[in-house]
């Protein structure tokens, strides 16, 4: 049931099609470990907004692919990944 909400959260926001494959490359695995993600993908990220970053973290925690994750952890990083973000592109001395 869980998996459904969070497809659908994602099917009605679009967020497919808010943040390039370059980028999800990027910011995806500094969820799972230790990473950076350059300032046009934070860019990417902040747009998709919150509720897609909690969804996609959470589908990928029900996927069995990622069973052995602590989710307390991930959902941590998660947040971090997403904090760090809008720190990053609310900086005024962001370089774009």
């Amino acid at each position: 049931m869980a998996t459904k909400e969070n497809d659908q959260t994602i099917k009605e926001n679009n967020c497919e099609t808010k943040m390039g494959l370059p980028c999800v490359l990027e910011a995806f695995p500094t969820i799972f470990k230790p990473g950076s993600i350059s300032n046009n993908c934070c860019g990417e990220l902040v747009v998709l907004g919150k509720v897609f970053h909690s969804a996609v973290v959470k589908r990928t925690l029900e996927n069995l692919l990622f069973n052995e994750l602590n989710p307390a952890t991930i959902i941590a990083r998660s947040i971090q990944t997403g904090n760090n973000s809008l720190v990053l592109i609310d900086s005024p001395s962001r370089s774009a």
